[in-house]
């Protein structure tokens, strides 16, 4: 496999304001099945919700996540720091109230019956996972359902993840300990089997570039090389019959609220 003088360059850091991390997230969700797979297993919970009142989304990104749940709700609370991503989920749901600052400063205006914490907590410490998934847990109304989502440490993208950077995510710990300070909610940790595909060795290594993202790459030094990067997907990610296929299993911890009523 020759090497570019970009693959010798090391693994960017793809700020979410950039053109290089949007291109990428837009070539990871062209080639993957999670929208379909993940709305479906969402819209089973959204039919199961005792009440349809109030969807709060937590990172809501470019909106088109929230723009599927929303549909079920009377409202929308939208919570999502990024200027740049906040434009596209303006345009996808133009109703919902948006609140720009970051989840450690947000103060929702009610409780929702849905509250989705969706890949979020790449971005907060593990120490303060569990104070902040408590406070989601406070925006969620009585009987509502509190959802988050992260990768799962087995998960072939976070093998991968783990071998360039040391950082592994897991939250089953989490949901032990939520349990123990809250003991009154349901309690479930389920997983999606999710795959992404790309045609060629040259997508591929920019989604899996996108893909290690979730740790902090500006904090390692040296950070891995593009061609280690390529070197790792051709022999992990190729498939028999042409392209790269790249498994990223999620685990989604669905948390019932006691309903107080």
């Amino acid at each position: 496999m020759e090497t570019t003088t970009r693959d010798a360059d090391p693994v960017r850091v793809l700020d979410v304001t950039s053109a290089d991390y949007r291109r990428a997230f837009e070539l990871f969700l062209a080639g993957t099945d999670e929208k379909p797979v993940t709305h479906a297993r969402l819209s089973e919970i959204v039919a199961a919700l005792p009440h349809r009142r109030v969807l709060l989304d937590l990172g809501a990104g470019d909106g088109r996540t929230t723009a599927h749940l929303g549909r079920s709700f009377d409202r929308t609370i939208a919570v999502e720091p990024s200027a740049a991503m906040r434009e596209k989920l303006g345009a996808a749901c133009p109703d919902a109230l948006v609140l720009p600052e970051p989840l450690d400063r947000v103060h929702p205006p009610e409780q929702a019956d849905l509250v989705h914490l969706s890949h979020v907590l790449y971005y907060v410490p593990e120490a303060d996972w569990l104070g902040t998934v408590s406070r989601a847990l406070d925006w969620t109304a009585p009987g509502g359902t509190l959802l988050v989502v992260l990768q799962n440490p087995e998960s072939p993208c976070m093998r991968m993840a783990a071998h360039f950077t040391g950082v592994r995510y897991d939250l089953a710990p989490l949901a032990d300990r939520l349990h123990e300070r809250h003991p009154e909610h349901d309690y479930a940790l389920e997983t999606l089997d999710l795959h992404y595909r790309a045609p060629d060795l040259a997508e591929a290594v920019d989604v899996a570039e996108f893909m290690v993202n979730v740790a902090d790459l500006a904090t390692l030094d040296p950070r891995p090389s593009r061609a280690d990067l390529a070197a790792y997907v051709q022999e992990h990610f190729a498939l028999p019959g042409g392209g790269y296929g790249i498994g990223h299993t999620q685990d989604m911890l669905v948390i019932r609220r006691a309903d107080r009523s």
